[in-house]
């Protein structure tokens, strides 16, 4: 049997990782500031970690959700406590594209509705709602286009109430900080006037902070960049550094029902045991403040190279944009550096996305590099 072959591959082996390094079978050793699409939060094989789900898998893996567990309890709490977000009540899954379908659905049953407004370039994932709200064509089959969806561009509100007056929306959902789609955001009044607004039609804001949370941009959820209370948060990439899970943090108010939402592996005891890691790892280290820091040092470095010609985003989940198109400049980077970065649907942007834990000196490595190539 072959693999069903729809990644486009790079040829490197990765065999081994620690920090902000991984090494291939040639023992060739990467500096990784791509973090596998943002997933690696605290570091490859972080000792914590490593410990954790060691000891976890030595007294139980997996049981299902129809029994007690207590991990469960701890990492909502623990997840309430560091981000500022106790008023909300935490449904646990297994990625990011999960945590998006299960807020939508919770919005649809609460509203009765089913039409969705979400944003030019925005990604939600590749299940049957993620993607209907998913701006590319390309990745949308027939059977998701049957959904309700109404794509706009950030930052016109008029837009945003004209969709909303049909009185048939049951949601907002919008990124905290694009990925995919090149590191676009909304302004703090744009946020602050979408909340209004969905508040007053009765319509659910769904802040998807897959990519964006867990500190990646300088605050715990890129929303609190902005002053706003959404009513569900999705979380997922950074949550447990490459253990698959998700998470929905749905706001008090909102009240559960039995059935109404549901799984088989999310929030089992490993993920838990990953998960709580990843938060007594951010707070321990205090890996919020050294994302500011280093997103500070980026900044004033990375004017030195003429040709860079923005760089969008926040913290560490950054892009800089080129007046060229940088495919061949991620392979120089790859190929020649052992550098990893980071693509997007621009083509001209090179995305920036590493471990939390990454320091001055390594993006120093970056900045010198990118220097040597384009000169």
């Amino acid at each position: 049997m072959k693999l069903f072959d729809v990644y486009p591959l790079y040829n490197v082996t990765p065999v081994k990782a620690e920090g902000v390094y991984v090494w291939d079978e040639n023992n060739t050793e990467y500096l990784d500031l791509y973090g596998g699409h943002g997933v690696i939060s605290i570091g490859h094989s972080h000792p914590d970690y490593v410990k954790s789900l060691s000891n976890q898998l030595h007294k139980i893996g997996f049981y299902s959700n129809s029994i007690q567990n207590p991990l469960q309890q701890e990492l909502a709490q623990k997840l309430g406590k560091l981000s500022g977000c106790e008023n909300y009540n935490l449904f646990l899954c297994n990625s990011g594209a999960e945590a998006n379908e299960n807020a939508l659905k919770l919005a649809s049953f609460k509203t009765g509705k089913s039409r969705v407004i979400a944003f030019d370039n925005s990604f939600h994932g590749r299940t049957s709602a993620a993607v209907a709200v998913t701006d590319n064509k390309n990745i949308n089959a027939p059977i998701n286009l049957q959904q309700k969806v109404a794509f706009l561009p950030l930052n016109n509100i008029d837009l945003v109430i004209d969709e909303l007056n049909n009185g048939d929306v049951a949601a907002v959902i919008i990124e905290g900080i694009q990925g995919v789609g090149g590191l676009d955001e909304g302004t703090s009044e744009f946020f602050q006037q979408l909340q209004k607004v969905c508040h007053k039609n009765g319509v659910f804001l769904i802040l998807d902070e897959i990519q964006s949370g867990y500190g990646r941009s300088g605050q715990f959820f890129a929303f609190q960049h902005h002053n706003i209370q959404p009513d569900i948060i999705t979380t997922a990439k950074g949550m447990a550094n490459g253990f698959p899970i998700g998470g929905v943090l749905i706001l008090d108010s909102i009240d559960p029902k039995y059935g109404m939402l549901g799984t088989t592996f999310g929030g089992n005891h490993l993920a838990c045991a990953a998960a709580i890691s990843v938060l007594d790892v951010i707070e321990k280290e205090a890996l919020v403040a050294n994302v500011n820091d280093v997103y500070q040092y980026f900044l004033d470095e990375i004017q030195s190279i003429l040709q860079v010609k923005k760089v969008k985003g926040k913290g560490l989940m950054l892009g800089v944009e080129f007046n060229f198109e940088v495919g061949d400049l991620r392979k120089k980077l790859i190929f020649d550096k052992h550098i990893f970065t980071g693509g997007s649907n621009n083509k001209y942007l090179l995305r920036i996305l590493p471990p939390l834990t990454v320091n001055k000196a390594q993006i120093a490595i970056f900045i010198n590099a990118l220097k040597e190539i384009l000169t």
